[in-house]
């Protein structure tokens, strides 16, 4: 992914249930409709219900490629998608966590639960050490990540999280914004995280 370009692949985190707001399912229909009119293609977990479900049938509607990757042991609990472009199916979290990534030049969080916000952390982190150089960005048009936003900051002024580290992060309200942000990104300069102990 070269700057001012968007990526030929998005790794989207997204919750298995709707949510108690609409807003949640609107955005992520609009988002499954922008990827495939903007020609990128969506990786997801793979499933039919919920946000996910959401955000693949839109993208499918509107002719757009969807990949899914779901574990073996999921494929009932989360109702694998039976009309996707693609179905991976894996034998572990840590493969399908893999996969995903392997396959998405970067990675946008919807709402979601624990499940999404594990994967948003894990390759935030990644890209920190320098595992991958791909962005990582929320997206949320109600504010459901402000207080994790604002504890960011609060972990920042305490010294825990640096600015360039806190600054990786992309913050969207809309799929617009989204889409400008991944335009003009840039890969960051991966320096030395660790402070060394004042004595």
């Amino acid at each position: 992914m070269s700057a001012g370009t968007l990526p030929r692949s998005l790794c989207v985190f997204c919750g298995s249930s709707p949510g108690r707001d609409p807003e949640h399912l609107a955005l992520a229909r609009t988002l499954g409709r922008r990827l495939a009119t903007e020609g990128i293609a969506l990786v997801y977990g793979g499933a039919s219900v919920g946000l996910m479900g959401a955000l693949a049938d839109a993208a499918l509607e509107a002719g757009g490629e969807v990949i899914g990757v779901i574990p073996r042991g999921l494929v009932a609990r989360e109702v694998a998608h039976p009309a996707l472009s693609e179905l991976v199916v894996v034998d572990s979290m840590h493969e399908r966590k893999a996969v995903m990534s392997d396959r998405a030049e970067g990675f946008v969080a919807l709402p979601g639960g624990l499940g999404t916000l594990e994967e948003l952390f894990e390759v935030w982190t990644w890209g920190l050490l320098g595992i991958h150089a791909k962005p990582v960005a929320l997206l949320d048009a109600t504010g459901y990540y402000d207080s994790m936003l604002g504890f960011l900051d609060s972990a920042m002024a305490e010294g825990f999280v640096r600015e360039p580290q806190r600054g990786m992060l992309i913050a969207a309200r809309s799929v617009d914004d989204l889409l400008a942000a991944l335009r003009g990104w840039t890969a960051p300069t991966v320096t030395q995280w660790v402070t060394s102990r004042e004595r």
